[in-house]
C-alpha cells in the first residue's frame, strides 16, 4: 500500500517545483504561502519584472549575493498583495530558510508559520521567530544540520524531520 505524503511533504514538494522557475542561477528558491491546506500564492527568486534575468545577463553583486533578484518569498507575499489575497496566519514553505529581509517580511505579513526545506544563511530568525511565536519547521538530519539544531535549541524552536529535504 502507497503511503500518501504528509502535508508538510506536498507542499514543500510543489515549492521545490516553484523553484524551478527561478531565474537566477546562483541559487533557485520557490515558495508558497498556504492557509488551510490551500495554496494563497507561489513566488520564486527572479529579475523584477520586465527587465532581464540574472542567468541572460549575468548578476548584480553586493558582499558576495546576488542582489538583481527579488526573493522568492517576497515575490510569493508580492503576488497576493497583488491579486487581493490575505496571507494573514498563514505558512509559508521554503525551499531554503528565509533571509533576514524575507523574514521580516513574512513575519509582519502575518504568517505564523514557516516550513523550510535547507539552512540557507541567517540564524537570527530562530530568535526572532521564537519571540514572535512564528513556528519554524527545518529539515531532518543533514550536513548542516547540526548547526540550525544548536540555534533552534537556544531559540526553544521545533525541528522536523521532512523526508526528501
Amino acid at each position: 500500500m502507497r503511503q500518501r505524503s504528509s502535508w508538510d511533504e506536498y507542499f514543500m514538494d510543489i515549492a521545490r517545483q516553484v523553484a524551478s522557475r527561478a531565474t537566477c542561477d546562483r541559487k533557485h528558491v520557490g515558495a508558497l504561502l498556504v492557509r488551510d491546506r490551500t495554496i494563497l500564492s507561489t513566488g520564486y527568486n527572479g529579475s523584477i519584472r520586465a527587465l532581464p534575468h540574472c542567468d541572460e545577463v549575468g548578476h548584480m553583486m553586493e558582499n558576495g549575493h546576488c542582489v538583481a533578484t527579488v526573493h522568492a518569498e517576497a515575490n510569493a507575499i508580492i503576488q497576493a498583495a497583488k491579486n487581493g489575497v490575505r496571507i494573514d496566519a498563514a505558512t509559508m514553505y521554503t525551499s531554503a530558510s528565509p533571509c533576514w529581509s524575507c523574514f521580516k517580511l513574512i513575519a509582519n505579513a502575518g504568517c505564523i508559520r514557516i516550513v523550510y526545506g535547507e539552512f540557507y544563511r541567517d540564524h537570527r530568525i530562530f530568535d526572532v521567530a521564537s519571540q514572535l511565536g512564528i513556528e519554524l519547521v527545518g529539515p531532518g538530519p543533514q550536513a548542516e544540520a547540526s548547526n540550525q539544531k544548536d540555534a533552534a535549541d537556544r531559540a526553544n524552536v521545533r525541528l522536523e524531520t521532512i523526508p526528501g529535504s
